[in-house]
Order: C-alpha cells, then sequence, then structure tokens
C-alpha cells in the first residue's frame, strides 16, 4: 500500500465494524490509510494533537465515525484544514442523532456527511478517493473503472415477472 493519505478516525473501538467498510474500499484502490481511536469528548487534548498534525505529515483527507452526539468530526475539522468527512454511527436513536450532530456544523467548520452506519462508511471511502483523485491521474483510472463496472452490474440486472 502506499503512503498514508487518509485518517481514519473513530470514537471508541465499537466503530471499527462501520469504519472497517471504509478501509476495505480504500484498500481495493490502494489508497494508503491509519485508524485511530480518539474521542472528541474523553481525549480531546489527544484528538485535537492528532488533527493539528495530520497535513504535516501527508494526509490529505480525515475520514470520522462516531455515534451519539457525534463531535469528533467537528472537532477534527476545528483542528485542520484538511477535508473532514463524517460518518455517523448507529447509536440510541438508529443514527438519526448521529447524523444531525454531524451535520449541523456553524459556518466556517465545514464536515461532510454520508450515510448513517456502513453504507455512509463505503461511500465516505469513495468521497475520499474522488478528493485524492483530482491530483492522482493513476487514481482517477481506477475510480473511472470501479464506476464502469457499477454500471455493467446494473445493466446486466435481469427481473423475472
Amino acid at each position: 500500500m502506499s503512503k498514508i493519505q487518509v485518517a481514519i478516525m473513530m470514537g471508541s473501538k465499537s466503530d471499527f465494524p462501520t469504519m472497517d467498510e471504509t478501509a476495505k474500499i480504500l484498500k481495493e484502490f490502494g489508497v494508503g490509510y491509519e485508524m485511530r481511536v480518539l474521542s472528541a469528548h474523553r481525549t480531546p487534548k489527544e484528538t485535537a494533537k492528532y488533527a493539528e498534525e495530520l497535513q504535516a505529515r501527508g494526509v490529505k483527507v480525515v475520514i470520522c465515525g462516531a455515534g451519539g452526539s457525534a463531535a469528533l468530526a467537528g472537532v477534527v475539522a476545528a483542528h485542520s484544514p484538511l477535508p473532514v468527512i463524517g460518518i455517523p454511527i448507529e447509536s440510541v436513536l438508529n443514527g438519526i442523532d448521529s447524523l444531525l450532530s454531524t451535520v449541523q456544523m456553524p459556518p466556517g467548520v465545514p464536515v461532510a456527511a454520508v450515510a448513517i452506519g456502513k453504507p455512509g462508511a463505503k461511500n465516505a471511502g469513495l468521497l475520499a478517493i474522488r478528493i485524492l483523485a483530482i491530483a492522482d491521474k493513476t487514481l482517477a483510472g481506477k475510480l473511472r473503472k470501479f464506476v464502469d463496472e457499477q454500471r455493467k452490474k446494473i445493466l446486466a440486472e435481469k427481473i423475472d415477472t
């Protein structure tokens, strides 16, 4: 795998089954990443320090998954100029609480939000790839191939009536 371009963060280890879907997509495209468990509420200093150092380390995109109040993506966006993608993790209110927390960022602290749970985690990986592909022709080619394969799968589906 290549150098680390994407940081995947989660608020707790229990978020791993969802966040692993992001990692699978990045692996499929050969995009280097690292995963960390850091909490906006339980490890605020460590979270801020990690976020502040990412750009200098060459990371290009940050993907954060958290449940409940889902503050992680917003805290990271407040401490880093990098694009931040928030994945609402299914939690107490089936992830609606996490979704609302992720999308209700104040002006000046942008966080991109994807769907709740594993579908969102997959799309977060794909969104990160789209961002990286702007400046990476090889990755852009892989993305075009992926999109074309999806198109072909749908066109091949038949419904017997």
